[in-house]
């Protein structure tokens, strides 16, 4: 394969026209490429299904995620060693100097099964708060073939998705991090060390700080079989008492042993429960949030940022839309009912993470959608303690049926019918407050995609919350 630096008079197929995909038309373009447009059910697209391909004129292929490597385009174009990128692969190649330093911005890229997003918003916020222009980008955000071609960035802060790894290949990160694995998208990866493989290439030559969640035995492996650049610090995170090299909690206080700051820097940094945003109103801490907050601070402090703008910044910070945000409270005799929107638990890890923030048997946990193949087993077993009852909506409700039926068959159920679907979540809420009482969490954290039903699982959670305050309106005191 010859791999492509200059796209000046290449001809390049971008597969799939969504926000990157059109992006990384119109970078090419500027870059003085030939572009073809390759998408199915685009009738703008230049191409519209494999016969319409001429290999033999193509220099290199930008992929959207949407095609796993088995599409059959895709195993001809590896077959003929055509280069094959994602978006990121080549926003990558296309970087321009910052204006403010003379070189291309720094990156800091953050994968994993679940997190992403939170740490990659953390992140940004602490380096925006260093007065650096480092925009949140990749799967959120402006397209990252967009964001690298900026002069006024000074950082860019990536998530990225194993998707998007499995053909990025040049990366040389400033800090990277991992935040969790667990099973998923096994499917399109083809197996469990595929896809960690592919989250792996976020460590290969990381310059200044390699971030790994120290709780995760697969994820310390990979950072221990990493090769990073000369003088790159490995630096765990936990929601124990850190080791050396590492940053953690004791006592209810963060603690910094991970070598990032002065030595003489006090090793206590702030209270776990001054950062409101990471806990419950009793004071109990949210523990995947508060990891990804660990995470985003070792990141930050590997970039330089001083610890007290990195804590001011996270205390500050205001999680996005559809993280364990409570959407309605109704008033009820002896206390409350809470309804709280996790729509972004869109797998069976998610949900775990979700579901242990609440207390025993009080959680009525509305689940189910796309299940993607996973199975719920581990799940139902591990968190049945939490429930007082379950919900559960979806077209693929099957597998989530038989994980209750045979690790907890005794919490009481409702199967909300598939159709209509512009009513399954009303249902599903009106199903869920019949159970709940004061004290009870109606708690939304699917564990499932939201495509069967919904068009996101951001239209999945507004119609929850809709759906919730309608709830809290008609039997709320």
């Amino acid at each position: 394969m010859t791999k492509v630096e200059d796209f000046q008079g290449k001809t390049v197929m971008v597969a799939g026209l969504g926000v990157s995909g059109v992006s990384a038309c119109e970078r090419l373009r500027d870059a003085g490429a030939t572009v073809l447009a390759y998408d199915e059910r685009k009738p703008d697209a230049d191409l519209h299904k494999f016969e319409d391909i001429d290999f033999d004129a193509l220099d290199a292929i930008v992929t959207s995620p949407v095609f796993a490597p088995s599409t059959p385009f895709l195993a001809e174009a590896a077959r003929r060693g055509i280069d094959t990128m994602s978006e990121v692969e080549l926003a990558w190649r296309l970087r321009v100097p910052s204006t403010s330093t003379g070189k291309p911005a720094s990156w800091v890229g953050i994968t994993g099964t679940n997190g992403k997003t939170s740490t990659t918003e953390m992140t940004s916020e602490v380096l925006r708060a260093a007065r650096l222009k480092a925009p949140a980008v990749g799967n959120i955000g402006t397209p990252v073939s967009s964001a690298s071609v900026d002069p006024a960035n000074d950082a860019l802060v990536v998530e990225l998705s194993s998707f998007q790894m499995h053909y990025t290949d040049s990366l040389e990160l400033d800090c990277a991090a991992i935040t969790n694995l667990a099973d998923d998208h096994l499917d399109w990866h083809g197996g469990f060390e595929n896809y960690a493989a592919d989250k792996a290439k976020v460590y290969r030559g990381v310059k200044r700080a390699l971030v790994y969640n120290a709780d995760d035995a697969r994820v310390t492996a990979l950072a221990e079989a990493a090769h990073p650049a000369e003088g790159c610090r490995r630096v765990g995170f936990t929601l124990g008492a850190p080791a050396e090299g590492q940053i953690g909690v004791e006592d209810g206080w963060i603690v910094d042993r991970s070598g990032l700051r002065d030595e003489d820097a006090a090793e206590r940094m702030a209270r776990v429960l001054d950062f409101t945003h990471l806990c419950e109103p009793d004071g109990t801490v949210y523990p995947h949030l508060l990891a990804d907050a660990l995470c985003a601070l070792a990141l930050s402090l590997g970039m330089g940022v001083p610890a007290a703008t990195a804590i001011g910044a996270l205390k500050q910070f205001a999680p996005g839309g559809h993280r364990i945000a409570k959407v309605a409270e109704a008033k009820v005799p002896g206390g409350s009912i809470r309804f709280v929107d996790d729509s972004k638990a869109t797998n069976a890890h998610a949900a775990h993470a979700s579901l242990s923030s609440f207390a025993p048997g009080s959680v009525v946990w509305i689940a189910g959608g796309l299940a993607k193949g996973s199975r719920f087993e581990d799940l139902v077993t591990d968190q049945a303690h939490t429930m007082s009852a379950a919900v559960i909506i979806g077209v693929d409700q099957k597998p989530m049926l038989e994980a209750f039926a045979a690790k907890a068959p005794e919490i009481p159920l409702t199967v909300i019918d598939p159709e209509p679907r512009d009513t399954v979540m009303d249902r599903a809420v009106e199903a869920a407050g019949s159970y709940a009482k004061a004290g009870s969490v109606v708690l939304m954290a699917p564990a499932c995609a939201s495509m069967d039903q919904f068009k996101s699982y951001a239209d999945r959670g507004d119609r929850f919350a809709k759906a919730a305050r309608q709830w809290v309106a008609a039997h709320g005191e």
